[in-house]
């Protein structure tokens, strides 16, 4: 299948990946949410790739939000259809195994939002702007925002952001912990791409078992939480890159690189 509406590229151990609609304002129709899935896919599938930087194309727009054109005529199953579909490609997308970093380059609103907060970073351009504005169409949010928001930001800023629709500038996005950072436009995908290549750097495993762990932990308890800490902190002590990484250590010189990629 030929992809047109999402682009993937690799640059060393990266993956860059460009939602390009920029004359719909990147805006996620069912076709792109299918091709986000199959690259999400093939990422997951390789063997070279340690993170990845998610963006739009253009300079207006991150994603614009869920493609009203289509949804507009949607009945109550098609409605629902369409919320699953958009929630398990952003779960695949949430829970791959390698980092992801959204850079941010505009308008994140909507199902704009709430992809970039599918992602483990969220690194945003000074103009970028976000919102969730979907009651002032009659719809609630549909792709994760009303969970993953609250989870972001507490529940009485995800509350304001959603029921006023909003829309807030990147410095209010860093403030409420939205976004990780906020930089010049110019600078936006060097500085992601940049992060990512130091994620990349670093020992594989290691990032994979912290991402589970991070992700695993905040679901449950804090005793049930610590236990899988201990778990893949264990799962470590399996690998040459520990063994290498800790004898280089106390032998006070530099190692050479890591060996389980």
């Amino acid at each position: 299948m030929e992809l047109k509406n999402v682009l993937l590229q690799k640059e060393g151990n990266v993956a860059l990946v460009t939602i390009n609609r920029p004359k719909a304002l990147n805006a996620l129709n069912s076709e792109t949410l299918k091709e986000l899935d199959i690259v999400i896919d093939e990422i997951a599938n390789s063997n070279d790739i340690f993170a990845v930087v998610l963006t739009g194309a253009g300079e207006k727009a991150f994603v614009a939000g869920a493609d009203i054109s289509e949804m507009k005529e949607m009945n109550v199953l098609q409605g629902r259809n369409f919320a699953i579909l958009g929630n398990k490609v952003f779960r695949k997308l949430e829970t791959l195994e390698i980092p992801v970093i959204a850079a941010i380059n505009g308008f994140a609103l909507g199902g704009g939002c709430e992809l970039s907060m599918a992602c483990d970073i969220r690194i945003a351009s000074e103009k970028a702007k976000f919102g969730q504005p979907e009651v002032g169409l009659g719809i609630t949010p549909g792709f994760g925002g009303t969970q993953r928001l609250a989870r972001l930001v507490g529940m009485g800023m995800a509350k304001e952001i959603i029921y006023s629709t909003r829309l807030i500038d990147a410095q209010k996005a860093l403030q409420i912990g939205l976004v990780n950072s906020v930089v010049a436009p110019e600078a936006l995908l060097d500085e992601a791409k940049k992060l990512a290549g130091e994620i990349a750097s670093k020992a594989p495993v290691a990032v994979k078992l912290s991402k589970q762990a991070i992700n695993r932990g905040m679901q449950v308890d804090m005793d049930t939480a610590i236990m899988i800490e201990a778990e893949v902190f264990g799962e470590c002590f399996s690998t040459e890159d520990q063994t290498d990484a800790m004898t280089a250590f106390v032998e006070k010189r530099k190692l050479e690189g890591f060996k389980n990629r």
